[in-house]
């Protein structure tokens, strides 16, 4: 029995969610396990009903749990960032969910808009740091003079700057990006070992040519990291590079680490030659805590109750979910379901099908329970 923490969130989050949990279900019954899911009312309704975000309660609550089922977060009846941050990027940080892990695998049957290309030359993960860089929230903008105290606090180290900031500039803003040495340790770690599972190649992303100082501790570390697993094959890429190489030679990648912003950029440039956002699913991984798994599309709200959204990067977020709970078999099945649907034609309308939400999901959790 595994308990699985449940949040629909906004638009379309919660019809996704529906039929990731229908398809993970089968796979239980396919694979002998259950599933007993706790739904959380967090998302723009309750927050424009009652002001809250995430409580204390909540986050004690989702605690107790080793994964997080995430719809989708975002509303328009919201000012754009104050849902995101205060829910999406408050787990992360929160929780500590240092992993960001995107698989970039093109799926028989799917056009990637690559010439060319087909599913043996799409195939690799990409493991982003999440909670330092520039996404730290540590920022802000003013005119002649700013004093001010900043803190990162995470699990493993607290950081505190003080500011005392002065300009004839007309106004001026900054942003500072954090990268520390433990930070970059522990998810070129994971990397290292996820390398070691598969073909033993591993990228690094940076920026250290210009960005000397915080991605020169990163190439740093990498580089001291790597002498652990001599068995692993290195390369370093700046940004811009991996950017091109990813378009015209994405069979050269196995496993790429990142930090926190490129991983943002670079990620939905994986999303689109796999096929779009509606493919792509992410993890939100602490290894040792409480992790968290979502489609990385946003959530859609013109299409909220029409049964036209697309559930299959939910379902695949599931085959993450199951696959982190140790339940590897039945995380392939979910893929190999997915693959199968789509090949069948029961998808939705942006994969050039006529199926609604509930039919696709459907489809894909009788594809599991037949073996298919």
């Amino acid at each position: 029995m595994y308990k699985i923490a449940s949040i629909g969130g906004d638009g379309i989050g919660p019809e996704i969610v529906a039929e990731g949990k229908k398809v993970l279900e089968a796979a239980g019954e396919k694979y002998n396990f259950d599933i007993q899911w706790t739904d959380f009312d967090i998302g723009a309704d309750r927050y424009l009903a009652t002001g809250n975000l995430l409580t204390e309660d909540d986050l004690k609550e989702l605690g107790k749990f080793k994964a997080i089922y995430f719809g989708s977060i975002g509303d328009e009846r919201v000012k754009p960032g104050i849902l995101e941050k205060g829910i999406l990027l408050a787990l992360r940080f929160h929780f500590d969910q240092y992993v960001n892990l995107r698989p970039i695998k093109l799926l028989h049957g799917v056009e990637t808009p690559l010439a060319g290309k087909g599913p043996k030359d799409i195939d690799f993960v990409v493991v982003r740091e999440n909670t330092e860089d520039f996404y730290v929230g540590i920022g802000s903008r003013f005119k002649k003079h700013q004093k001010i105290e900043l803190d990162v606090i995470r699990d493993i180290y607290s950081v505190k700057f003080g500011l005392d900031v002065t300009s004839d500039a007309e106004e001026i803003a900054y942003q500072i990006g954090v990268i520390t040495r433990e930070g970059s340790r522990r998810v070129q770690t994971y990397a290292f070992d996820l390398a070691m599972q598969r073909k033993k190649k591993l990228t690094s992303v940076d920026k250290a040519n210009v960005l000397s100082d915080v991605y020169g501790l990163w190439r740093d570390v990498f580089t001291e990291t790597a002498k652990k697993y001599p068995d692993i094959k290195t390369e370093f890429n700046f940004v811009d590079a991996v950017t091109m190489w990813f378009v015209k030679n994405p069979e050269w990648f196995d496993v790429v680490v990142t930090p926190n912003m490129f991983g943002d950029i670079i990620t939905d440039l994986g999303a689109m030659i796999q096929g779009g956002l509606g493919l792509a699913p992410g993890g939100n991984i602490n290894p040792k805590g409480t992790s968290m798994f979502e489609p990385i599309h946003g959530s859609a709200p013109k299409y909220k109750g029409m049964d036209v959204a697309n559930p299959i990067a939910t379902i695949w977020a599931g085959s993450l979910l199951l696959d982190h709970l140790g339940e590897h078999k039945a995380a392939g099945a979910v893929v190999k379901a997915i693959e199968r649907s789509i090949k069948d034609g029961v998808v939705t309308k942006d994969l050039g099908g006529t199926a609604g939400t509930a039919k696709a999901g459907s489809y894909i959790a009788e594809c599991i329970r037949k073996g298919r």
